[in-house]
């Protein structure tokens, strides 16, 4: 039995900040920001709307019409974006999944920050294997970007952050013509060392919510020592991501020789590049760079896939791989067999 993915969907709100904004509001120049940030712009959401539930959904109806599935066939509604979302211990999952209407699924969440996408696919693809369900709707989004303070230096790796939705449909099994892709192996990778460097310093039970937390400005994403992690992080990054694309490759009959596209979590310009010429792929016919989105967590590979598509990028029978890392820290690779299909 195969593991089908008949359907997905993508949602960016209206809202942009340019590369140039951003460069004013931190300091940093806008050459850096543009070029070896690799930011040209990224989309950002109202402080009133466009919540992680909402992109979300957009996303989830995107993909259900996609793969031509009600949401009362679902049988399990995965969301796996970000921990920031509309309310704190609070299912997002239960939320979607009731708005969508799909009244015959289980909701529940999967949280590995910007590492979230290949693992989600990876477990949703193990319980359609085993037969406990037929259709599963992977959702995600993030709007990590409210958590940015653009006058703190030792967090300036993440001024890429924007915000978006994104959405797949998996099913066991489904018909050939229905078929985008199907489903191969994956692999993951953690260095927990790393589970302290990045961190919102106020909010959790170590340093709960107070008046002096706020005047502190102590629930934005923080770096305590951004020479010390990326001293440690050097080193460790490439073989990680390595190890981790050439595991899900050999475990699906593949090697770095038969990738065609790579979807990848945004990252600055030159490490992108040097990743992806290291796996023999080219960077600019065989991937696609999210300059013009910035970072979106677990969103990236479903518009890097999305985009590539819309360039000619990926053809029937071409291998994908779905390549993420994130924070804490994990590294993440799913690959796939693009079968092609337009979307509806």
């Amino acid at each position: 039995m195969d593991v089908g993915l008949t359907g997905y969907g993508r949602y960016v709100p209206e809202g942009v900040l340019t590369g140039a904004e951003v460069a004013e509001r931190s300091g940093i120049p806008e050459e850096v920001v543009v070029e070896k940030m690799g930011m040209r712009r990224k989309h950002v959401c109202p402080p009133d709307g466009d919540h992680c539930t909402d992109m979300a959904l957009e996303a989830a109806d995107d993909a259900l019409a996609d793969a031509g599935v009600d949401a009362a066939d679902l049988d399990l509604v995965l969301y796996h974006g970000s921990e920031y979302k509309d309310h704190i211990v609070w299912s997002a999952a239960a939320d979607i999944a009731e708005r969508l209407g799909a009244a015959n699924a289980y909701a529940t969440e999967s949280y590995t920050l910007c590492a979230g996408c290949p693992v989600a696919v990876r477990q949703a693809r193990a319980q359609l294997l085993a037969e406990e369900l037929d259709t599963v709707l992977l959702v995600t989004a993030s709007r990590e970007e409210d958590l940015l303070d653009y006058e703190n230096e030792r967090s300036s790796f993440m001024f890429n952050f924007g915000s978006g939705g994104a959405a797949c449909v998996l099913e066991a099994d489904p018909a050939p013509d229905r078929r985008k892709a199907v489903v191969r192996e994956s692999a993951a990778v953690t260095d927990g060392s790393f589970s302290e460097d990045v961190v919102m310093p106020a909010g959790g039970s170590v340093n709960p919510a107070s008046h002096d937390t706020v005047d502190g400005d102590l629930h934005y994403l923080d770096v305590p020592d951004p020479d010390g992690m990326k001293e440690r992080l050097a080193p460790v990054s490439l073989p990680n991501y390595l190890e981790v694309a050439d595991g899900a490759l050999s475990r699906s009959g593949y090697g770095r020789e038969d990738v065609d596209f790579v979807a990848v979590t945004h990252m600055k310009r030159s490490f992108h590049r040097t990743l992806l010429e290291e796996l023999g792929v080219d960077p600019e016919e065989d991937a696609y760079y999210l300059d013009e989105y910035g970072h979106m967590q677990s969103v990236d590979q479903v518009v890097a896939l999305d985009e590539g598509l819309d360039r000619g990028r990926v053809a029937p029978g071409d291998v994908v791989l779905f390549l993420a890392a994130g924070t804490g820290y994990t590294w993440s690779a799913t690959a796939m067999e693009w079968c092609g299909g337009e979307r509806e």
